[in-house]
């Protein structure tokens, strides 16, 4: 056997490619280099000896403001993944991971490694003696302002004979010593590791010599996270306490909590059992900060993740941002498909009872706060199962689509006096509603359609309050949303409380059947931007085919001389329309929207981190928008702002470069991209160059001074 392996030694040395070969150092494997770092496979000796367990180590090189993570990554990210498939006499290897640094970055909490790390790697044997052939292909996450997912595959030959210490011996040494170990471990000693009531962890240590800057991560459950600790020193830092809160809630597991306390490049770890919860010392408060915009807080809109602020006065105030959000909302483009359903709501009570109008608007409210709830729960399943959440990420769904553009179809066709909408006759008569259109349970449908036509796009202080929201636990998720809910409702509350404004309107007539006409033209305009918006997604054709379908029910069901078949005909029409884009539908070689889009600009290229990145790197200015199909005030801010004769003056200059990313898709990228952020909704820009490589981000709503501004500074003062 060893020398069958040590032929394939030979062999594999000769023919592998040179990506791939083992490096010149003895080893070693060769540098795997990518744009923001470069890696390699170590071993700690250059040939097998005896021995049953052999040191290697993944040595990673990294560019300055790049970090990959630790086994427990925080907030965000996820660690170096080791896939060892293909290797010859290895029964298996361990990671052992040097202690960490913590990132704190608009809020977020990560925890990984910068500059230079070797990660240990302990191998074991199956033969000893026998010649060690490694294949490892390595799946990581890299991140600065930008997170890019990548891999490197590396292959190392340990060959037989007598055991002698590699050049990467003491390299590979001083990470070892840095690998923390139970108390007591690098002069640490753990004197307490407990949990007390509210699921706030608390660690007390002792050290000699004494401890410079003490922090504690805390490896939590799924679905958990901790925030930044409370660290008290005592006695010259010879001893230690400090307390970690839970962030977003959660039942912590009936068993050992681990934790590391670590201090510099020394650290020990300890258990936490979590079977019990001590009460906190008297005088003992929250560990966590109180204040809005500690020290971990940002620019607005940066606040909303695990690790910033949680205190009562923060939520509260965070809850402010999202009534403030959610009124803003009703004057966003985004509602405007909607405004129709809104004028009709209002002047259909002219001349009305008081009673029957507050019942109405109380009821559109009603639509409007369950609908926020609705996405409160769904956002809260999203988290849970592990999937992306954002704000309007449900317009990236075909089937979602279609059905938006079968109800604004029912919605024209009821404005156009197709169908009418009853109501048992109890309901209507509490309601007081003699005419179609004016039932509670269509105010409610228009509250509840007014607010999923409200989501594709974010406003000011709501991308605050939803970053804050999406970045925590199921309870913040829930009141947040409800602010949201009752301040986009707020309106509709106003007017229940003085029901005379509608009332005093004029009374409807002939007027109001006209009114209706060309309100149901502009819910059809709509319907047909979202198809086209669906042909994104599906194509051109099947748009089509389903804009056809729904065209065909509505002039069926208006044969009223055969209205019973009619309206069957156009019910599966209807259905039809709705469930094709769950078919699995033959693509078709005609020019979609996409096809178009992608030629209609040449001033913007296509964004990516590494475009960024390179272009920052050339000393360039570089513009980011990220937008979609779907986004009407990514529409806007492009016809007021980014197509204006300013901006694109510079952009056809060459002295700002222009990078624009479509959402229109869902896109794992660009949903981390705007998370490094605090975002999870669009519109979204951001400039970038020699005096901002971070990046400054702009407001929902752009104007052109906000963007020169930040332009300027990101231009440095050498512009």
């Amino acid at each position: 056997m060893s020398r069958f392996l040590l032929a394939l030694c030979l062999f594999l040395g000769l023919c592998l490619p040179p990506a791939q070969a083992q490096g010149n150092d003895p080893g070693a494997s060769a540098w795997v280099e990518k744009s923001h770092s470069r890696m390699r496979l170590i071993s700690a000796v250059s040939a097998a000896g005896k021995a049953e367990e052999i040191a290697l180590g993944l040595q990673v090189e990294l560019a300055p403001h790049w970090k990959i993570y630790w086994r427990s990554p925080g907030d965000a990210g996820y660690p170096p993944s080791f896939d060892w498939t293909g290797s010859l006499n290895l029964a298996g290897a361990t990671p052992r991971w040097p202690v960490p640094t913590r990132f704190s970055v608009l809020g977020i909490e990560t925890v990984g490694y910068e500059h230079q790390v070797i990660l240990p790697l302990m191998a074991r044997l199956e033969r000893p003696g026998d010649p060690l052939i490694l294949r490892l292909a390595v799946d990581y996450l890299i991140c600065a302002e930008v997170c890019v997912p990548d891999r490197g595959d590396f292959t190392l030959i340990v060959p037989p004979g007598p055991s002698a210490a590699s050049p990467q011996a003491q390299a590979l040494a001083r990470f070892l010593a840095q690998v923390p170990g139970p108390s007591p471990s690098h002069g640490i000693t753990v004197d307490e590791a407990v949990i007390e009531t509210g699921g706030v962890v608390r660690v007390a240590v002792r050290a000699d010599p004494p401890l410079a800057a003490p922090d504690l991560f805390v490896e939590a459950p799924a679905g958990m996270a901790f925030a930044r600790p409370q660290v008290t020193v005592e006695e010259g830092g010879a001893r230690a306490v400090l307390r970690a809160g839970v962030v977003g809630g959660g039942e912590l597991i009936g068993q050992s909590l681990p934790v590391l306390i670590a201090d510099g490049v020394r650290g020990v770890e300890a258990g936490v059992d979590t079977r019990r919860a001590l009460a906190p010392p008297a005088g003992a408060g929250d560990p966590r900060p109180t204040a809005l915009g500690g020290e971990t807080g940002g620019e607005s809109g940066d606040t909303g993740a695990p690790g910033a602020p949680t205190g009562p006065l923060a939520f509260l105030a965070m809850v402010s941002v999202a009534l403030l959000g959610g009124l803003i909302l009703n004057l966003m483009p985004c509602v405007l498909p909607v405004l129709s359903l809104k004028i009709l709501g209002l002047v259909g009570h002219g001349g009305g009872a008081p009673r029957a109008a507050r019942l109405s608007f109380l009821a559109t409210s009603a639509g409007i706060i369950a609908s926020f709830l609705v996405l409160a729960l769904a956002a809260i399943g999203l988290k849970t199962a592990g999937m992306a959440v954002g704000w309007g990420i449900q317009f990236q769904q075909p089937l979602f689509l279609s059905g938006m553009v079968v109800l604004l179809a029912l919605f024209a066709a009821n404005l156009w006096g197709l169908f009418e909408i009853g109501l048992p006759g109890a309901v209507s008569d509490l309601g007081g509603q003699g005419r179609a259109g004016s039932s509670l349970s269509g105010a409610f449908a228009t509250g509840a359609f007014a607010t999923v036509l409200a989501t594709p796009c974010s406003a000011p202080f709501l991308g605050t309050a939803v970053g804050f929201a999406l970045a925590r636990g199921p309870f913040e998720i829930l009141a947040i949303f409800l602010a949201l809910g009752l301040g986009m409702a707020l309106p509709y509350l106003l007017v229940a409380l003085r029901p005379q404004i509608a009332t005093r309107l004029p009374r409807p007539g002939r007027w109001m059947l006209r009114l209706k006409a060309v309100l149901g033209a502009v819910l059809c305009l709509t319907a047909l931007w979202l198809l086209s918006v669906l042909a994104v997604q599906i194509g051109a054709v099947w748009a089509a085919v389903i804009g056809g379908l729904l065209a065909v029910a509505l002039g069926v069901r208006a044969l009223r001389p055969i209205s019973r078949l009619s309206g069957g005909v156009a019910a599966l029409l209807g259905i039809a329309a709705l469930a094709l884009p769950a078919l699995p539908l033959p693509a078709l070689s005609l020019p979609t929207a996409a096809t178009s889009r992608a030629a209609e600009d040449t001033a913007w290229g296509r964004w990516s981190p590494e475009a960024v990145t390179r272009l920052v790197a050339e000393g360039k200015t570089v513009l980011v928008d990220v937008t979609a199909q779907w986004c009407v005030t990514c529409k806007v801010n492009k016809a007021t702002v980014l197509d204006a004769a300013p901006t694109r003056a510079l952009l056809e200059s060459g002295r700002l470069s222009g990078l624009r990313a479509d959402w229109t898709r869902p896109d794992p990228a660009i949903a981390a991209y705007l998370a490094s952020f605090g975002r999870f909704g669009i519109p979204f820009n951001a400039v970038y160059g020699p005096g901002a490589p971070q990046g400054i981000a702009l407001p929902e709503l752009l104007s052109e001074s906000a963007v020169l501004e930040a332009v300027a500074r990101a231009a440095g003062p050498s512009s």
